[in-house]
C-alpha cells in the first residue's frame, strides 16, 4: 500500500518520534480523508474501526479498512486510565503512535478538548498526524452543555487552523445523557453544530430510525455507533442513512474480555 500524501514513514527517529510532515502534506491527507465520506453509494457507510494502540491499528489496516477512529475509552484503558481521566499528553502521544503505525488516515476522539484553548487543541491534534477529531457536548459535570455555547466553541475550533481541512465530527450526546426528547434535541444541536462548521454529526446511541431522520435533515455525514457484533450493525446503520460507522470503545473492550477465555 502506498503511503498517503505527506504521511510520515513508519520508523522512529533518535527521539522515538516519527518524522514530521509538511503542512501541505497534512492538508492533502486531510482532503483525502474528507473525500472518503462523500459520494458513497446508499447503504455503504465508511466503516472506521477503533484502534486503541499501534498493534490494533496495524491489524485493522491489514484487514483492509480505509481509515481508523481512535476511541478515547479504549486508548485510556490501554494506558491504565478510566475513560475520561487520561491526561491529554498521554492521549495525544497514543494517537501519534497509532498514526505512525499505519498508512491510512486516522481521526481521533479527543473528548471535550481537555480544557485547552481551541488553537492549542487543534495544533496538538495536527501534530499527531491525525486528520480529524470527535468533540463531545457533555460537560465536566456529566450533563449536556448548552447547545449555543457548544456551537460557539466548535466554531472557534473550526477556525483555528484554516489551512488544514481536518474533519470535525461533532458528537451529540442527547441519547447518552437522556434528553427528554432525544431526537428533537439532537436535531437542534446538530443544526447548530453544522452552522458552526462541523463536517459531520455523531448522535451517540441514536437508533437507526432516528439516524434516518438526522441524516435527511442535517445535510452532513451522520456517524452511527455499532457495538462490536451487536445491533445495530454497520449494515443496518448504513441502510438507515449513516454515512460513517464507528464502534466507540467496544472493540477494545471485547478484545480484553476475550483474554479471559484464553487462560
Amino acid at each position: 500500500m502506498e503511503p498517503l500524501p505527506g504521511h510520515p514513514a513508519r520508523r522512529a527517529d533518535e527521539h522515538g518520534e516519527g518524522p514530521g510532515v509538511t503542512a501541505e502534506g497534512l492538508a492533502a491527507r486531510a482532503r483525502g480523508f474528507r473525500a472518503l465520506h462523500t459520494g458513497r453509494p446508499a447503504g455503504d457507510p465508511l466503516v472506521l474501526p477503533g484502534a486503541w494502540d499501534a498493534a490494533s491499528a496495524h491489524v485493522f489496516e491489514e484487514a483492509g479498512f480505509p481509515g481508523l477512529a481512535t476511541p478515547s475509552a479504549g486508548v485510556s484503558q490501554s494506558l491504565g486510565y478510566a475513560d475520561g481521566s487520561c491526561p491529554p499528553g498521554e492521549m495525544f502521544a497514543a494517537v501519534a503512535r497509532i498514526v505512525r503505525a499505519v498508512d491510512i488516515p486516522v481521526t481521533a476522539d479527543i473528548e471535550r478538548g481537555y480544557g485547552l484553548p481551541p488553537a492549542e487543541l487543534v495544533a496538538r491534534l495536527l501534530e499527531t498526524g491525525a486528520v480529524g477529531c470527535n468533540l463531545e457536548d457533555t460537560g465536566a459535570d456529566g450533563r449536556l452543555l448548552p447547545a449555543g455555547r457548544q456551537a460557539e466553541w466548535l466554531a472557534e475550533v473550526r477556525a483555528a487552523e484554516p489551512s488544514v481541512p481536518f474533519f470535525l465530527n461533532a458528537r451529540v450526546d442527547s441519547y447518552l445523557r437522556g434528553a427528554p426528547d432525544p431526537l428533537a434535541d439532537a436535531l437542534e444541536r446538530g443544526r447548530r453544530y453544522v452552522a458552526a462548521g462541523a463536517d459531520g454529526v455523531y448522535p451517540l446511541g441514536a437508533p437507526p430510525a432516528d439516524v434516518r431522520v438526522l441524516a435527511a435533515e442535517l445535510g452532513v455525514p451522520v456517524n452511527g455507533l455499532s457495538r462490536a457484533g451487536r445491533e445495530p450493525t454497520p449494515a443496518a446503520l448504513g441502510a438507515a442513512g449513516a454515512a460513517r460507522v464507528t464502534f466507540g470503545g467496544t472493540l477494545a473492550a471485547e478484545t480484553y474480555a476475550s483474554l479471559a477465555h484464553l487462560l
